[in-house]
Parts: C-alpha cells; structure tokens; sequence
C-alpha cells in the first residue's frame, strides 16, 4: 500500500516542492509533479492543462480560458511554468542516488476541461461536438508527449497519469451552465465519456505509461461510467462513498482494480494516523473485503494542499504515508 497526493503544493518554489515532496514519499511511496497554482494563471489546474494541449492555443479572458486562433502571453506563460516544473524534477532527481522508479503527474481530464474552457465567442467548449472532440484528440497527444518528456528528465521514472474529473457529475446530468447562467447545456452521453478516457488511455499506454486514475466524485452514474472505461485505478474521497458504491467498488478490487481513496481531510487539523487508519478500515471490513485486498489501495488527500502552509503540507505527506504503513502492518498481521 502507498501514499501520494493529488498534485497541488503550496508555494511559488518548483525546486523547494520537488524536494520536499520526494523526501516525504520514498519507497513504495510515490511522488509527483507538482503544480504551484500561487504562481497565478497558467499554474491553475486549468491553465497547466491547457499548456499541455497540440495545435489547439488559448489566451486568458476575465471569464475564464479560452481557445483562440493564435498563442499569445498567456499560453507562453503557462507553458514556462510547466517547463520550469518539469526542469526542477530533472534537476532534483537527476542527483538522486537511487531516484523513484514511479512518478505521478495530473492534469484536468477531457470532460471536464471541455466544461471549463471557452470558445471563442465566450460559450463553453462542451456545447459544440466538434470542439468537444478536438480537445480529446489534443489532450491525448499532449499528454503522450508530457509522459515522455516526464520519463527523460527523471531518469526512466514510469509516469502514472491522474485525469481529474471534478465536474464529470454535471457534464453527464447535463447541470452545466450556459455563457449566460440563464440554462443548462444538455448532458453528455456517458459512452462519449468512457470513449475520450479510453482514448486517453490507449495514448498514454503507447506512451510508456503503465496507469491511468480517474479522479472522480462519488456520484452513482459517474461511478458507472469510470468503471466501463479502462482505467486501471478510481481515485474517490471516503467521505463521499455510500455504502452502495462501496459494493461496487469492492467488485472492482477483487477484478483487480486499483482504489486511490481520499483519507485525510485537509481543511482545518490534520487527523491523526489512527483515525486516517480508521477512515478506511471501517468500510472496508464492513463491506466484508479482507485485509489481504488492501494492496490495491493508495492513500490521498481529500483535496489539493495548495491552500495549506508547507510545513503543513509537509505534515499531509507524512501522515498518509505513516498511515499506509500502518495499514501495511494490519495487513501483514491479519
């Protein structure tokens, strides 16, 4: 059993967060690329996303990003500031005596950046079939690329791909708002959801990259639909799983999927590792799972830590892997 977390660090310092981060999570644990969203637009989660995108530029408007015909500032900016993140892995792990075998980047998964970026005229992408398709098609060469350009500078270090979907659950009920606010655009239908994941699976297999985490809310249909796709592992918050879910999600472990689940709350004090310890073993024995099944778990925050001071982000990263270890030995012993 490991630990990670889902990608955000506090800071505007690649290089502090590069270490920090691969100090806290050493083996098994795994280590990731983080973002720094207090370096302003362009290291949001939408604008790191978007940098990644071929043939397909954007600019920044006060309603939020948009695509365009041309690049410009914005997209330049946004596209150093994944750069400079990227350099500071190399750099970091390029004096590691014995550096990660595994590193873990993230980026906005399709549904939801079609929902969240703009067209031209101000609408959102997700309206137009067309657009909707060519962010698929982008996102999944850019992000064939970002795992190959990972690998290189963090000496052969095999990237694991997290696609956060945190409006999947609107897209599919059809609750996104139009440019307006005055409707909602209609609801996607969920194979074209489960079809633009495969495809982003199928490019980041090709790539080198031997998983792909759905980061997804506990919504029943979602829940449906992620588990159609390919993804080798659902990353879900614990707090939010129903019993029900937990059923499905149990069938799904023992088929052999792997479970990201969200343990430490990270708004207000950090739990302790006994009750992080809890907040799993509790629903797991409880749905009847037995402890030998706990491998398959890696152990999250319940959101992003870029809010948090580094000392307490540092603090995060500690406590989920002394947690994973603790479950480690509940496993071992039982």
């Amino acid at each position: 059993m490991t630990a990670t977390a889902l990608g955000e660090w506090p800071g505007s310092d690649p290089f502090e967060a590069q270490r920090i981060i691969r100090g806290e999570l050493g083996d098994p644990h795994l280590p990731f690329l983080a973002a720094l969203p207090d370096r302003g637009p362009g290291s949001d989660a939408l604008g790191r996303t978007l940098a990644m995108l071929v043939e397909l530029p954007f600019d920044l408007q006060p309603h939020g990003w948009r695509l365009v015909a041309h690049p410009g500032r914005d997209q330049r900016r946004a596209e150093s500031a994944l750069s400079s993140d990227i350099n500071a892995l190399g750099d970091i792990a390029g004096a590691e005596e014995a550096p990660a075998g595994r590193i873990k980047i993230h980026l906005r998964g399709p549904l939801s950046l079609a929902a969240d970026v703009h067209l031209h005229s101000g609408e959102r992408a997700l309206l137009d079939a067309g657009a909707r398709r060519e962010i698929y098609e982008s996102l999944a060469v850019g992000a064939a690329r970002l795992v190959q350009r990972i690998a290189a500078v963090s000496r052969g270090a095999a990237p694991v791909v997290q696609l956060d979907e945190p409006d999947v659950d609107a897209v599919l009920a059809g609750r996104i708002p139009t440019a307006s606010g005055y409707r909602t655009l209609r609801a996607i239908d969920r194979r074209e959801a489960t079809d633009a994941w495969g495809l982003l699976h199928a490019a980041l297999r090709s790539a080198g990259s031997p998983r792909t985490v759905l980061a997804i809310p506990a919504d029943d249909v979602v829940l449906d639909a992620a588990l159609s796709s390919p993804a080798e592992a659902l990353a879900l918050g614990v707090p939010g799983i129903s019993d029900r879910q937990w059923e499905r999600l149990a069938e799904a472990v023992e088929a052999g999927r792997e479970l990201w689940t969200g343990v430490l709350p990270v708004a207000g004090s950090l739990s302790q590792v006994s009750a992080v310890v809890r907040t799993i073993l509790d629903p797991w024995q409880r749905i009847g799972l037995p402890l030998s099944a706990l491998d398959a778990l890696t152990l999250v925050p319940v959101g992003g830590l870029a809010a948090l001071s580094p000392a307490t982000a540092r603090l995060a990263l500690t406590r989920l892997a002394q947690a994973a270890d603790a479950l480690n030995q509940v496993r071992a012993e039982g």
